[in-house]
């Protein structure tokens, strides 16, 4: 009896990596998350008999995970914060918390669970999500062959007409003035906060050239979203090392490949060109991202749908910033 049982464990050994490795063919890519009233990124790597993940959940960076388990048909992530805490007395107390995530793959298709720790210690929470493996990238296109269509000014210098808040319920930082398009989000003296939105586009649109100048005031941020989608981050980071979260990237994804940020207060241009997943980022004349690919949404993206058309949104939370000459020219 002894025998047959170390038998049949010596087999279950033998047959189990097999299972493993046609499960984690199964998830093996990018995926995107849709997520309750937003939007995710997962990617599932499987190289040198290790399998790896990259996360994006909601807002934030692209990070990679904790952990990745295949059991049976079940992938489990995990993620680790860290929580800093005030507690009864006035202290203060810094511990982590393990954030999991358990998905089941039906071809290119997920269905997920996120279960988040509660912070007292108490209960969690559950999201319910689906996922969809996104389709391989083209490779880079020809820019010399696009066909452009009429180029159309975004604002017209006057109002705000063209252009709405995603969020109706947050407060409108965004004005015209003096032929700018200004946000200005003032929190009040009082110290209540408020909540300023992100203004979009009425329209939306497919492959584009879209430029524009922009005037950063020191310490400052925002962001420029193509098709709702894809962050071109906006900030004052003239004089850093290069940085995938610094003026003229991609947030979170492309690092520019030089310097070309001015400093803060200075009119700067810009000229983004978004062409079949493909992006092209000239920041004062100067090509920082040239047609690299683009692997998948940004933090704060509306929706996990990279393939219908969106809108352009400017972020309006994070600090006074001042626009002109929005002129976007459709890609036929």
């Amino acid at each position: 009896m002894l025998l047959r049982f170390v038998h049949f464990f010596f087999i279950s050994l033998c047959v189990t990596p097999v299972f493993a490795q046609e499960m984690a063919d199964s998830f093996e890519g990018r995926w995107t998350l849709h997520l309750p009233g937003g939007a995710g990124w997962l990617e599932i790597t499987h190289d040198q008999g290790l399998l790896d993940a990259s996360l994006l959940w909601y807002g934030g960076s692209v990070l990679p995970v904790a952990s990745v388990n295949i059991t049976d048909d079940v992938l489990t992530v995990t993620r680790v914060e860290t929580v800093n805490q005030n507690v009864e007395d006035g202290s203060s107390r810094s511990f982590t918390v393990t954030n999991t995530f358990t998905l089941q793959s039906d071809g290119d298709q997920i269905k997920g669970v996120a279960h988040f720790p509660d912070h007292s210690g108490f209960g969690s929470q559950m999201i319910d999500f689906e996922a969809t493996r996104i389709p391989e990238l083209p490779p880079a296109p020809d820019l010399s062959q696009i066909t452009f269509g009429d180029p159309m000014e975004l604002f017209n210098g006057v109002d705000l007409r063209g252009w709405s808040l995603i969020n109706e319920d947050q407060v409108n930082g965004f004005k015209a003035e003096d032929g700018l398009l200004i946000n200005d989000p003032v929190q009040s003296e009082d110290g209540e906060y408020i909540s300023y939105g992100n203004l979009r586009t009425v329209s939306t649109f497919e492959d584009f050239r879209l430029t524009l100048d922009v005037n950063i005031p020191k310490g400052s941020n925002s962001g420029v979203y193509l098709r709702g989608i894809y962050e071109i981050q906006v900030a004052d980071t003239y004089g850093m090392d290069l940085n995938q979260h610094h003026m003229g990237a991609l947030y979170s994804r492309i690092q520019p490949s030089a310097n070309a940020e001015k400093p803060a207060d200075e009119w700067q241009s810009m000229d983004i060109t978004l062409y079949q997943r493909h992006l092209t980022v000239i920041l004062n004349g100067t090509k920082i991202i040239d047609n690299q690919p683009i692997h998948g949404v940004t933090g704060g993206a509306m929706t996990a749908d990279e393939f219908s058309p969106g809108p352009i949104y400017l972020q309006g939370d994070h600090g006074r910033i001042l626009y002109r000459n929005l002129i976007l020219t459709p890609i036929l």
